[in-house]
């Protein structure tokens, strides 16, 4: 009885209710038994989506801390070797987001010793052989092949990130997110759309999916609308960035824009972007309002296709 009330009681009431109104009743073993039964049941359903949260969570706060504290060479190894303790495919994760930051600040302030010697460390730590390190000093007399060069690999980890995942019936996930994002910042219009048509295909109706984190890290590989729309988030309402929701976007949001700005580039049809506005009209219905990055990109899009179509007709 002590055990009962004192702790299987106590937890069973973050069950729902059928199951934690139980324990009202338990005075023989069988009724006990059944109880228990009924929590254990309850757990394993619920399981794989638990995981799924602290997944989403886990990626927000390794970004976060990339992001807000910068990264060294010893700290890499650190994050790496706890990572890796937790589940090898944060590591990975890891090593793409520091991959991004280090290009961010080659970009904004140059190359320098430190800098140098942080991507080595991962280069090393992720790489079988030393062709990675090679072609970094290769890249090192030019700064803008070498951040090239850098976010190239980090889309490498991101998609290997993705391909690890699996959350079974949970969440749609798709592995191309960042494929496409890289050929459109390319200028492959053409694969760029192709892949974003595909996400958007499989994931239009999906009840969970991944995020795309809108942090200067990843800002980099996004175009000036984005940029721009983030800004104007950021300047309305600086309690955004606490690492909500409202500092990403689902994968849907980011490829149904990837897809009509490829439509834009590459001069399609009309009917091609009425189709993709009754696609952004149901990705509006199903994303909820506290998603406001996910709302505003949306309803860019919309508004973008609009007046595509008054010019057209005017």
């Amino acid at each position: 009885m002590w055990l009962i009330n004192n702790y299987i009681g106590q937890c069973a009431q973050l069950c729902p209710f059928y199951i934690s109104r139980l324990f009202d009743d338990v005075n023989t073993s069988v009724k006990l038994q059944k109880a228990v039964s009924e929590i254990v049941r309850w757990r394993s359903n619920t399981s794989l989506y638990d995981m799924w949260l602290a997944v989403e969570f886990a990626e927000i706060q390794i970004s976060a801390a990339v992001s807000l504290r910068s990264v060294t060479a010893h700290s890499c190894v650190c994050w790496m070797n706890e990572l890796t303790k937790i589940d090898t495919r944060f590591s990975v994760y890891f090593a793409a987001v520091a991959l991004l930051h280090v290009a961010r600040k080659i970009s904004k302030n140059g190359f320098n010793n430190k800098l140098m010697d942080t991507l080595t460390t991962i280069l090393r730590r992720n790489y079988s052989h030393c062709c990675g390190v090679l072609s970094l000093r290769k890249a090192e007399q030019n700064t803008s092949e070498l951040v090239e060069l850098l976010q190239k690999s980090a889309i490498e980890h991101l998609t290997t990130y993705r391909q690890l995942q699996y959350f079974g019936s949970i969440a749609r996930i798709i592995a191309t997110d960042f494929e496409a994002l890289y050929a459109y910042k390319r200028g492959d219009y053409q694969r760029c759309l192709q892949l974003s048509t595909q996400n958007v295909h499989m994931l239009l109706y999906a009840d969970h999916m991944p995020s795309v984190l809108i942090l200067p890290e990843f800002i980099q590989l996004l175009d000036d609308d984005i940029v721009s729309l983030t800004a104007l988030k950021l300047t309305v309402d600086p309690g955004c960035r606490d690492m909500s929701n409202d500092c990403c976007i689902t994968q849907v949001t980011l490829s149904l824009y990837l897809m009509t700005q490829c439509q834009f580039k590459l001069r399609h049809l009309v009917t091609s972007l009425a189709e993709a506005l009754n696609d952004i009209k149901l990705a509006q219905r199903s994303h909820a309002r506290e998603r406001t990055l996910d709302q505003l990109t949306l309803k860019l899009i919309e508004r973008k296709i609009e007046m595509q179509h008054w010019f057209n007709t005017a």
